[in-house]
């Protein structure tokens, strides 16, 4: 496992170019930072500064709370090399790089509260972008007029859409929200797309038809991720909880209570392996293999060798002078991040096959890790 640091503010997610050598990552406001690696050492080369950076005052209980208006998402397009950026400033952006400077075009999402989720298709002809407006828009490139377009799925949602995943197949989409429902629907657009054949998960698939709707996740659903095949879905809740509904099953779903702090990320690994992140600030493993069969199987972070028994009498007498104390610093957490962990992404290997898988956190570190049954 490799760790980079890109200064002392949290990344609230990240992003890779097709051939990983560049990494867009978001250092918690309203900006996009796209790094260069240079051997070991990663240089900033450009800066996406678009979105509106204006502050909002909230009032909580007669105080008044100032909130920058931050970066909701951040996703790049390996084949077509453009990346798509989302905001609390209700705005999204097409980013295409012309002339060695990244030019932003306007989206027409039509929403009015904040953008909190981004995500390209698997053929990158469209994305979804999750909101505060209680909806979801599907946006799609429109040839004649120059400009990108949206089409609204509302259905049932009562709450901001926080995560979403596309299904291999180009067409559902899987989406996690605040009002405690995991759902699917269907995201064709018959003007830039052939009919869909029949899935596990369904055989018509009308715009924004609700192929699953799970209502008992227990919290918020913090991150969706499909399978390879696109048969089962897998989720992480604010109650502690990963369950996974399988479509090739009557989509019964299996749920797993985890014993550590609420997981915010989930990804997976293979069809049966699939690995989630959190407050607990390090990466967990778990294997999925049928209805029923959800386990636990590791902890993917090694913690650090204890130092107290290696303590030198000349560092006990520091410790002395500096702190009052012999005793070392205990704060600091036997994990490599130091602070939750807000986002997984795949580096290396298929969508079938992830060998290598990154994380970033509230520590403002990126970590690469290689994952090996």
């Amino acid at each position: 496992m490799s760790l980079h640091n890109f200064g002392l503010e949290p990344l609230s997610c990240h992003a890779w170019n097709k051939d990983k050598t560049q990494i867009a990552i978001s250092p918690n406001n309203n900006e996009a930072h796209i790094y260069q690696k240079n051997g070991k050492e990663w240089t900033k080369i450009h800066e996406l500064t678009e979105h509106s950076g204006r502050s909002r005052v909230y009032s909580l209980n007669r105080a008044h709370t100032r909130v920058t208006e931050t970066l909701g998402r951040i996703d790049w397009a390996p084949e077509s090399d453009r990346i798509v950026t989302c905001a609390a400033d209700r705005n999204a952006y097409v980013w295409t790089l012309k002339d060695g400077v990244w030019k932003p075009t306007l989206v027409l999402v039509r929403i009015n509260r904040a953008a909190t989720c981004v995500k390209w298709s698997p053929l990158e002809n469209k994305f979804a972008l999750g909101s505060g407006a209680k909806l979801i828009s599907v946006c799609y490139f429109e040839k004649e007029n120059d400009w990108w377009l949206s089409k609204h799925i509302k259905k049932a949602m009562r709450s901001t859409v926080l995560s979403l995943d596309w299904h291999p197949n180009n067409i559902l989409l899987a989406a996690g929200s605040a009002d405690l429902h995991c759902r699917v629907f269907s995201a064709y657009i018959k003007d830039i797309e052939d009919k869909p054949g029949p899935t596990a998960w369904g055989a018509k698939m009308p715009f924004g038809e609700v192929l699953l709707a799970h209502k008992d996740c227990g919290g918020w659903v913090h991150s969706v991720s499909f399978s390879p095949s696109g048969d089962s879905l897998a989720w992480v809740s604010h109650n502690s909880c990963i369950c996974v509904a399988d479509a090739a099953q009557g989509k019964e779903v299996t749920q797993l209570a985890v014993e550590h702090l609420p997981l915010t990320s989930v990804l997976h690994m293979n069809e049966t392996e699939i690995v989630a992140a959190g407050h607990d600030c390090c990466p967990y493993q778990y294997s999925y293999k049928g209805p029923g069969s959800l386990e636990f199987v590791k902890k993917l972070d090694i913690p650090k060798q204890s130092s107290k028994s290696l303590v030198s009498a000349m560092q006990i007498f520091r410790n002395l002078d500096k702190k009052a104390t012999a005793e070392e610093d205990d704060s600091e957490l036997d994990t490599r991040h130091q602070n939750s962990i807000t986002q997984l992404r795949p580096v290396e290997g298929d969508r079938g096959n992830v060998e290598k898988f990154s994380t970033v956190g509230l520590d403002g570190a990126m970590g690469i890790w290689e994952f090996k049954l």
